[in-house]
């Protein structure tokens, strides 16, 4: 996945390191959920330290900073049960985004919320969200899952992001095309506060990991592209510093659009989040020296 999708662009090392952004850099996943408060409804959120190695912004931080933004003008007994985000410029690594929150509707049961996320007087991230209180109902899971290998005995990758990734589908490099995990092991490489919208947060920010067409082997298909738009739905409570196994899966793809959806379950197996993502699939030659930084970048081998 690309900008705005798991480990950024696929312009994704940069010659001459990003300018300072006008916060410090964040090194943990707490302090980049941490966001300023500028006024009502107004916040600033820095970058993790290491979008300096990328082209833009990984889109994981910044619908992670959107939800955060927007919980923090609701009702704390109220959790997010679904966002809906659209991606609609790169987001650049040397400026802090600025999230702009409007107060669509509080009403019995449910709030609202229309996140604008901003740089340089530009909307780079739309997003929708919406929070609910707890309530007794009966419950279903019906959603898919292949399960896999415990991540304990799976070999850690070096991940540029701030989250420890455990992969069950090796992300790799073949054919001169990257082709991401579609099922693996997640959690934030640090601890989290005991705060279930800290942990929402979280799981929005690794939910764009992987890809579900990154294991897709068709001669005129593409595996991956930059996020056109990213849903989620929140169902029970997880902690995303605990290992979650995130799965995806290709459903459709026409006119250079692909659609694929996914889950993340706790590892006792409870179903935390269910995910459904599109992105562009066009095709681009990588030359073998994008194709270099890549793998040094992901602490991958390219297959010859």
């Amino acid at each position: 996945m690309l900008f705005v999708g798991a480990f950024g662009e696929l312009r994704v090392v940069c010659d001459e390191p990003a300018k300072e952004t006008a916060s410090a850099m964040r090194d943990d996943l707490a302090a980049l959920l941490d966001l300023e408060v500028l006024d009502r409804d107004l916040f600033r959120g820095a970058n993790e330290r290491t979008a300096r190695a990328r082209f833009s912004l990984y889109g994981g931080q910044v619908a992670a900073q959107a939800l955060r933004a927007a919980g923090a003008t609701v009702a704390p007994e109220r959790a997010p049960h679904s966002l809906h985000g659209y991606f609609l410029r790169p987001g650049q690594t040397d400026r802090d985004v600025i999230y702009h929150v409007d107060r669509d509707r509080d009403g019995g049961s449910f709030s609202a919320r229309h996140v604008r996320a901003v740089q340089d007087g530009e909307v780079i991230f739309s997003m929708l969200a919406s929070f609910q209180e707890p309530e007794d109902a009966g419950t279903l899971d019906t959603v898919p899952t292949r399960g896999g290998t415990a991540p304990d005995s799976l070999p850690a990758r070096p991940s540029p992001l701030l989250a420890d990734v455990r992969e069950i589908t090796p992300t790799r490099i073949a054919d001169g095309q990257l082709r991401h995990s579609d099922r693996l092991w997640v959690r934030s490489a640090s601890r989290l506060p005991d705060d279930p919208l800290a942990h929402a947060c979280a799981v929005a920010y690794v939910s764009d990991l992987g890809s579900g067409f990154g294991q897709v082997t068709k001669p005129d298909l593409p595996t991956g592209g930059p996020s056109i738009d990213h849903s989620l739905w929140f169902h029970e409570p997880i902690r995303a510093d605990e290992w979650m196994l995130l799965e995806l899966w290709p459903m459709k793809a026409r006119n250079a659009r692909g659609v694929y959806s996914g889950s993340l379950r706790s590892e006792d197996g409870r179903l935390g989040v269910v995910i459904t993502q599109e992105m562009l699939l066009r095709h681009r030659v990588l030359q073998p020296e994008m194709l270099r930084r890549l793998a040094d970048y992901l602490g991958v081998e390219i297959e010859q």
